[in-house]
């Protein structure tokens, strides 16, 4: 004999699949919810560290910009103190060389010019003086380039005064002059160089007898003597000079 199911077992099939439905549903959602506060408290771990890092950056960074301002108060600091000996040496080296300046004005000078003013401004020298003639000028000129403290000459003016009120009768050419001084280590070197090349010769040559000189003049040897103890060389007279004396 046959058995009919009359259950409404479709019915409860179907309430069944609902039911693992939601719990599949109930499931994965709270699967979804802790996979979702693993990842916010990994990515807030992550976050934490790297502000940590950023801190400690940061404090390095402070650490080093103050060692950076103390090395450039140190680098101002030694800039200074560069600066000072600087100074200090140049105004070594400038104390020498007004001494041995004034001793070459005296040695350049010639005779029959006169020095009025003397103006130095930086390493420009300027002479203002008169002369007996131009030829004086040009002698004076030479003997301040062959020194070793003094330098190159630039002739400013010449001018002849004679027959006016302020002339001098003797000296009627008024003349300026511009003098490019020369470094001190230049001049000592150059100074240094000279002295070796004439004490040179002088140990090597054997000393010779020198042949008797006829007696001088008493007057003749006292002014000599007089221009070796100024320490002035005496100009060649020129043709042009010996026309003006006459």
């Amino acid at each position: 004999m046959a058995r009919i199911n009359l259950l409404p077992w479709r019915t409860e099939r179907r309430k069944q699949r609902e039911r693992e439905f939601y719990m599949g549903l109930v499931a994965s959602a709270v699967v979804g919810v802790l996979a979702l506060f693993a990842l916010i408290g990994w990515m807030g771990a992550r976050i934490d560290s790297q502000q940590e890092r950023n801190a400690y950056l940061q404090n390095e960074i402070k650490a080093l910009d103050k060692e950076i301002e103390e090395i450039k108060e140190l680098d101002k600091t030694k800039s200074q103190l560069l600066t000072r000996k600087q100074i200090i040496e140049q105004l070594q080296s400038n104390r020498s060389q007004m001494v041995h300046l004034f001793d070459e004005m005296v040695k350049t000078i010639p005779d029959g010019v006169r020095l009025n003013s003397m103006k130095q401004a930086g390493d420009i020298l300027t002479l203002e003086g008169v002369a007996e003639s131009n030829a004086r000028v040009a002698t004076y000129m030479r003997n301040i380039d062959n020194s070793p403290w003094m330098g190159r000459t630039d002739l400013r003016k010449i001018e002849n005064k004679g027959g006016t009120k302020e002339a001098d009768k003797k000296a009627p050419y008024v003349f300026s002059l511009d003098v490019k001084l020369r470094k001190p280590e230049d001049a000592q070197s150059e100074t240094a160089v000279a002295d070796s090349g004439t004490a040179a010769p002088a140990t090597a040559a054997p000393v010779a007898k020198a042949p008797a000189s006829p007696p001088m003049n008493s007057a003749a040897a006292t002014v000599d003597g007089a221009m070796m103890s100024a320490g002035a060389p005496s100009a060649p007279t020129t043709d042009a000079e010996k026309g003006e004396k006459k």
